[in-house]
């Protein structure tokens, strides 16, 4: 299931530049292709992972299996801008449901030890090699049938992934207590982050002073402080246990986890654009091109469970985000006139290596110390972190390269702004390894 979800973030992604012409998008409407996905995943994550608790984590899984399948579907025929970001905001209601389900099947099924280590290194593994696949069938679907198999793809693995869990996974009773899920906070949760994101997305054609962003940005503040308040005073089960935040190892971690994936999916972002639009490559080009770095992941995901038993978790997150940062510095050095080889190649191995030791640790120390009924809820969290970063960072950075492009079409100004959008990617994951170093513990609690 980590497999297909990775997959459908990189499929979508290289297929971006077609489906605007296809749809006719624009530049800034473009990126809710991925927020409209990762806003709702990540807003409803916590809501997901508190009914993966509540009612069962097998029931939740198969239910949010069969949700995404069907937006894929819907998906694949949109006929309008709409229609497509409708459907990727369903694809993330059902994202919301299975992942923290199967993350907290995989924390309870190995709760210590070199079998967790070697689960959640097989986990992030996965990971990666779904988005190895994700690149190069978004290429090669893009250029060679339709933008719109980028969405029909996961049907047949929806499929096969119900047969599968079926099959493979045993009804579990509910590991929390009975009470009711907060909806509430999970509506506030979701409709504070859109109105934060579009708030700062907007600020292309609205400046960050006038008032239209300050009123927008203040609305959606507003609405994360009721989130807040409904957490602390509601009668039901609250989304999440404000007080699971003095883990430190929680804490850190999705603190840690926030960061990266800013810095990881905008950055990505600005890769696939540079390739095509700057170097001219087509599609299918772009999509090999990706696999360097998607391997390189796979490489560093495999290290991690290696050295996961001489070192401490923060030893590889500190190592992995420095190294991370360097190969985004590098790619900071992009040029109109480069080529793969020279600015595309070098960099992604460094970059991945780097992020493949963080992706199984994070996830472990998201979890330690997490009380059995609370196991789906803090895989909720960090899912949620990762996806709100994701979305956060890809607004800024994307507002960011965008101003410094301006009104230009020229390749040095598109260059130009990717440059900018790469280095500052680079400086939020130098911040993520001095909140590892500073926020984590040296080592792991005694259970």
């Amino acid at each position: 299931m980590q497999f297909m979800v990775s997959l459908d973030l990189s499929v979508v992604n290289v297929g971006l530049p077609r489906i605007a012409a296809g749809l006719g998008f624009g530049a800034a409407g473009l990126t809710w292709v991925i927020h409209a996905y990762a806003l709702t995943f990540g807003g409803l994550l916590l809501l997901g992972g508190k009914a993966a608790d509540r009612f069962g984590r097998a029931r939740v899984l198969l239910l949010g299996l069969g949700l995404f399948g069907l937006a894929s579907l819907l998906g694949g025929f949109a006929q309008s801008p709409g229609q497509l970001v409708a459907a990727r905001a369903a694809q993330g209601v059902g994202a919301a449901a299975l992942a923290p389900a199967a993350l907290a099947l995989l924390t309870s099924t190995f709760p210590k030890g070199r079998a967790r280590v070697k689960a959640f290194g097989v986990w992030s593994a996965m990971n990666a090699a779904g988005g190895a696949l994700g690149v190069l069938l978004g290429g090669v679907l893009t250029e060679y049938a339709s933008w719109r198999w980028v969405m029909f793809v996961s049907v047949p693995m929806v499929a096969v992934a119900l047969v599968m869990a079926r099959r493979g996974v045993t009804a579990d009773p509910p590991a929390g207590p009975a009470g009711r899920p907060d909806v509430l906070g999970a509506v506030l949760a979701t409709a504070g982050m859109t109105l934060l994101v579009f708030g700062v997305v907007r600020t292309d054609a609205h400046g960050w002073g006038s008032p239209v962003t300050l009123t927008t940005l203040a609305a959606a503040l507003a609405l994360l402080a009721a989130f807040l308040h409904v957490e602390r005073t509601t009668t039901r089960e609250p989304l999440v246990r404000l007080g699971l935040f003095g883990n430190r190892w929680v804490a850190g971690a999705n603190a840690f986890n926030l960061l990266v994936g800013a810095a990881m999916t905008s950055s990505l972002y600005f890769m696939s654009l540079y390739l095509q639009r700057v170097l001219g490559d087509g599609p299918a080009l772009t999509g090999v091109e990706f696999l360097p770095f998607a391997l390189g992941v796979v490489v560093g995901s495999v290290l991690a469970v290696k050295l996961g038993h001489r070192f401490a978790p923060r030893t590889l997150l500190v190592t992995g985000a420095l190294l991370t940062a360097a190969g985004f510095a590098w790619f900071g050095l992009i040029s109109p006139d480069g080529s793969y080889v020279v600015d595309v190649l070098g960099p992604s191995i460094v970059a991945a290596v780097g992020f493949g030791l963080c992706l199984g640790p994070v996830v472990a120390t998201a979890t330690t110390g997490v009380a059995p009924g609370e196991a789906g809820t803090a895989s909720g969290l960090l899912n949620s972190s990762r996806q709100l970063g994701a979305t956060l960072g890809l607004a800024v950075l994307g507002t960011a390269a965008a101003r410094r492009t301006g009104t230009a079409t020229t390749a040095e100004a598109l260059n130009d702004g990717y440059a900018l959008g790469l280095t500052l990617g680079a400086a939020l994951l130098a911040s993520a390894a001095v909140v590892a170093l500073t926020a984590l513990p040296r080592r792991a609690p005694r259970r």
